[in-house]
């Protein structure tokens, strides 16, 4: 299965010029806690969460209106393409480590988001099917014969 299929499609984005105290609203207007960073073409440069802005911003002592995301994600950006496996997806993760990654098409533009929650989703749904499939099996045991 392909990681576009279970990628959230609504992402939320900022620009690296909006200020953080932008991104902070942004985020809890939206109810969400990851907003995806894009250039002036829209493709996906970064993301930014509300961790970051805790941390880079608020502790820092910086001002959050006048403090642009330019200087509070961090680059570079990694990316899966909507066509890459979910399995393959689970190792860009491991490798990184990351808890979300941007999801891109063809030309880099941004199409989706998917999280490790949404991984996991997925694999707690096979992993009970597999159990289903358990349940309507009689056991064997081994060494005994008719």
């Amino acid at each position: 299965m392909s990681v576009g299929r279970i990628c959230v499609r609504e992402v939320d984005v900022i620009s690296p010029d909006e200020s953080a105290q932008a991104a902070a609203q942004r985020m809890n207007s939206r109810k969400v806690g990851t907003l995806v960073v894009v250039d002036s073409r829209g493709l996906p440069i970064g993301i930014v969460t509300d961790r970051d802005l805790t941390v880079r911003v608020l502790a820092a002592g910086k001002d959050g209106a006048t403090t642009p995301i330019s200087e509070v994600f961090r680059g570079p950006l990694k990316t899966v393409h909507e066509d890459t496996s979910v399995e393959e997806t689970i190792r860009a993760m491991r490798a990184g480590p990351y808890r979300r990654l941007p999801v891109v098409g063809d030309r880099g533009e941004l199409v989706g988001l998917v999280s490790l929650d949404d991984v996991l989703e997925l694999v707690s749904e096979e992993l009970a099917s597999i159990g289903w499939l358990l349940e309507d099996e009689e056991p064997t045991v081994l060494g005994r014969s008719s």
